[in-house]
């Protein structure tokens, strides 16, 4: 990506996470490198070399999917490709979110830049054309099953490369594909034959939203040690289990950078420093605070499992059938979505453990039992006052639905286009959760910080460290009053969740610490 000029260039080779999410999330500019453009017109004449033959070739003089033995007559090809994608189209339910779209145009375009799916150059500028101008198909929740490829939400997007069903523009308003193209000075394009195969066949949507989700991960694995750290020190826990020599006794990477974080974030803090002396009778914290980095370090090591299979992912030319480097057509298989579906699922977990974990951190500030010297739920009139009493239950409810969200959707199967795809790897299924997961972590985390915030201040005169000062800084400037008597409390969980997702939490740590691992 030209970071200057915000351009993403799409050629033969991989995309970044950084070119997805600049496209999808911030509207960067779009185009094809010269390379590309070659190596798509090469492919090109290798496919209308094969339209005139007399010996069937699949996608390209034949039906799809169990209809793949008929024989399509020349004069009927171009209306095949039509056919195809508008039956396809045939998604249903609410609207997908337009970075979802967006990823998942960028992602098709980037598969049509190699060279191996046989479309023409005009098709693949379309697309270039439609990102830039901010045109985005509508595509609905259901109606892929990961395999081949996210054949209903694809079709969507090249419905409207056809000039056919509703987009919405940059503005968000909704209107008819032809009127949109036609004010952008885009023409719809006319598919050929192989084309709308090829614009359907991909595993682009689930593999968006998974860069998505990795991308936010990382953020929130950083702000859940900054939690972790924050809920250490209001509740008068231990930063000596976090020393680095005890985690080399177990050398997993990402549990060796969580308690390189916790103890930057805990660095110099008075609090600790408190209750440090021998007086201490606590000889061990519990589980949650203590096994911290092993938790969100297991997370950032699926994590990092996951980003290898996505950039893998990222570097694969999906479509069936494919034009081979030495000028084939051949029907393949890598339009399964399993390898992505795959690691989709154990994101899910991920999301839902650290979630339970920070959780069962914020309950033990609000027990009198367990949170060493504050009063119950940290109210200032127990009784009169129910402080985070309920803080916490929208926690447990979200950590509930985490729960439920982490089952599994890449162990389903069911059949289709009578026993041909006779088995499916539900990726877009497990993408879809996924997205509500990560949504649902970062408001857990948030209910954390707020909490751990509030028992923090209530240890003063005693100053926390200058990691977790700052932290509370940012609740501070954004409007939160700090402890007190009771007041509406959704508008404090939502500033905290405001902070926590658009970086300004992590931020404003890492002026303190430098950069967290």
């Amino acid at each position: 990506m030209d970071e200057q000029q915000q351009t993403v260039r799409v050629g033969r080779g991989p995309l970044t996470f950084e070119d997805v999410v600049a496209v999808a999330r911030h509207d960067a500019r779009v185009e094809l490198t010269g390379s590309a453009v070659e190596e798509i017109a090469r492919s090109r004449a290798v496919v209308e070399g094969l339209a005139g033959d007399t010996v069937p070739h699949y996608g390209v003089s034949t039906g799809f999917g169990a209809l793949a033995n008929r024989h399509i007559p020349l004069d009927l090809r171009a209306q095949l490709q039509r056919s195809l994608v508008r039956s396809h189209a045939a998604g249903s339910g609410p609207e997908v979110e337009r970075e979802v779209v967006r990823a998942l145009m960028l992602l098709r375009l980037s598969t049509l830049a190699t060279g191996r799916t046989g479309v023409k150059v005009e098709t693949a500028q379309a697309y270039v054309g439609m990102l830039d101008a901010g045109i985005t198909p509508v595509v609905h929740e259901y109606g892929s099953l990961g395999c081949s490829g996210d054949l209903a939400p694809l079709a969507h997007c090249a419905l409207a490369l056809m000039g056919e069903g509703p987009v919405r523009l940059r503005s968000g308003e909704q209107v008819a594909a032809a009127d949109a193209l036609r004010d952008a000075g885009l023409a719809p394009i006319r598919l050929e034959e192989k084309e709308g195969l090829a614009l359907i066949n991909g595993t682009d949507g689930m593999l968006g939203m998974l860069v998505l989700a990795i991308t936010d991960l990382r953020h929130l694995l950083k702000v859940a040690d900054i939690s972790a750290a924050m809920s250490v020190e209001g509740l008068l826990g231990t930063d000596a289990v976090f020393a680095a020599d005890l985690h080399e006794l177990r050398p997993h990477p990402g549990q060796s950078a969580s308690a390189a974080n916790l103890r930057a974030v805990l660095a110099d803090s008075l609090i600790r420093e408190s209750h440090r002396s021998h007086a201490c009778t606590r000889v061990q914290d519990a589980y949650s605070l203590r096994c911290a980095p092993q938790v969100a370090g297991g997370a950032r090591d699926t994590v990092a499992h996951a980003a290898q299979v996505a950039s893998r992912e990222l570097s694969a030319a999906v479509d069936n059938p494919v034009v081979t480097l030495d000028g084939r057509v051949e029907s393949n298989g890598n339009f399964h979505g399993a390898p992505v579906a795959y690691v989709l699922d154990f994101l899910a977990i991920v999301a839902a453990d650290v979630a339970s974990m920070s959780e069962r951190r914020t309950d033990r500030f609000l027990d009198t039992a367990r949170n060493h010297g504050l009063e119950p739920f940290l109210a200032d009139d127990p009784g009169v006052d129910s402080g985070h009493m309920i803080a916490q239950y929208t926690q447990a409810a979200i950590v509930s639905e985490l729960k439920r969200l982490a089952v599994p959707a890449s162990v389903d199967s069911i059949p289709s286009s009578a026993m041909q795809e006779d088995h499916v790897s539900m990726g877009w299924s497990a993408a879809r959760k996924l997205r509500r997961a990560v949504d649902g972590l970062a408001r857990v985390l948030a209910i954390e910080v707020l909490t751990a915030a509030r028992g923090i201040e209530l240890r003063a005169p005693l100053q926390p460290s200058p990691a977790t000062g700052a932290a509370i800084g940012v609740l501070r400037d954004g409007g939160w009053e700090g402890p007190g008597i009771d007041r509406f409390l959704a508008p404090d969980i939502a500033l905290a969740h405001q902070v926590v997702a658009d970086g300004s939490l992590l931020a404003a740590v890492e002026g303190v610490t430098g950069p967290l691992r």
